[in-house]
């Protein structure tokens, strides 16, 4: 595996890499080598801080999936490269580069991404222990330009969800813990989340799509953690699916701080019903048969703090709230039209929304060099 000619690497991280125990190797060898760590949205915070370029994919960060399209090695190690990852045209995949595949599961890396990829049945703590033995380069100047083409891309593709979670982010401490429900709001934290340390733990549904799963991830893991502070991230239609474990948290006394981003629809599906049904809305919008209730009003019922906010802008004014070591709820309204972007769609393959002329030029000058 000497992969030392290749100018313009990516090392791929997936979830699998956690459950194999290789997040500190990862992480050492992405200083020692200063190799750009892209992510699947299962593993968004391997990469946090310093490290943090973005999240590929369907849902992806715009500049991540220009990388992938510029680049000539991807190093794959513990993520499937499902159809929501590479698109269903696998050709344009990473279409400039050699694929390195490391799995545990056999049965993924027998299906073919690339006709001439290269697989290593290995798991990933191994693999990485692999890499780590052998000469480390030095990819200071490839992941500089990564760097730039995200600062000039960051704010680009920013919708009013994606300023709202980077809005939460700048409240946070330094490693937190993190429950993310199901929703347009799971997009824009894979998307727009930056923890500081390398330490912090989002934990998300992923692919299950299990709406609701949010606040019991965040008494599970305060609870594991000996009643210690989680923020749980949640959506209007998330929170509702399982709002009656407000009584377990008000009972056990547990410092979850809910933030509920509250666009009264539900989102994911009504944009779906958006852009390929013609506007047929069905339970999803308040004029369709979907309606939100008072939360704040809620979280008083079951004795908890609760404060309902008209926009993110606002939520500086509660930031004791979300550091001492009492349970809150705050409600924070967006925009019902507020739409995931960019969002790709996975059967053409990873093509994104046209990117402005001007721009794509000075990104593609950086990236190719």
């Amino acid at each position: 595996m000497n992969y030392s000619s290749y100018k313009k690497p990516v090392l791929l991280v997936g979830n699998g890499v956690r459950a194999a125990g290789a997040t500190p190797l990862v992480i050492e060898y992405a200083l020692k080598t200063n190799i750009p760590v892209l992510t699947t949205m299962n593993a968004v915070d391997i990469a946090q801080d310093d490290l943090r370029i973005g999240m590929i994919g369907t849902y992806g960060n715009r500049w991540a999936n220009m990388i992938l399209e510029e680049c000539d090695l991807v190093i794959s190690v513990g993520a499937r490269l499902g159809l929501r990852q590479i698109g269903h045209e696998t050709e344009w995949f990473a279409p400039k580069a050699k694929l390195i595949r490391a799995d545990v599961d056999q049965a993924e890396l027998s299906r073919n991404v690339k006709d001439d990829e290269e697989k290593h049945l290995m798991d990933a703590k191994d693999f990485m222990g692999t890499l780590m033995e052998k000469e480390l380069p030095d990819y200071s100047e490839w992941k500089k330009r990564c760097l730039a083409v995200k600062e000039l891309l960051a704010k680009y593709d920013n919708t009013e969800g994606n300023d709202a979670v980077e809005a939460i982010s700048e409240l946070l401490p330094e490693n937190p813990i993190l429950a993310i429900d199901i929703g347009q709001h799971q997009c824009w934290c894979a998307q727009s989340l930056a923890l500081k340390g390398h330490d912090g733990r989002i934990m998300i549904g992923g692919g299950y799509g299990s709406m609701g799963c949010g606040l019991p991830y965040a008494i599970g893991a305060s609870i594991s953690q000996g009643n210690g502070i989680v923020y749980c991230i949640t959506g209007d239609g998330g929170l509702q699916m399982n709002i009656q474990e407000l009584e377990t948290v008000a009972r056990e006394k547990l410092p979850i701080k809910i933030i509920v981003i509250n666009n009264k629809v539900l989102g994911k599906i009504s944009e779906i019903q958006h852009g390929s049904y013609h506007d047929r809305y069905a339970q999803t919008t308040a004029a369709s048969g979907y309606t939100v209730p008072d939360f704040s009003k809620i979280a008083a019922a079951y004795g908890l703090r609760g404060v309902a906010i008209p926009s993110y802008r606002e939520l500086k004014d509660y930031c004791s709230w979300l550091t001492d070591d009492e349970p809150c709820l705050i409600d924070m309204f967006l925009s019902p039209d507020t739409l995931l972007i960019p969002k790709i769609k996975w059967e053409t393959g990873l093509i994104m929304p046209k990117l402005d002329e001007e721009l794509e030029k000075k990104v593609l000058t950086l990236l190719n060099f």
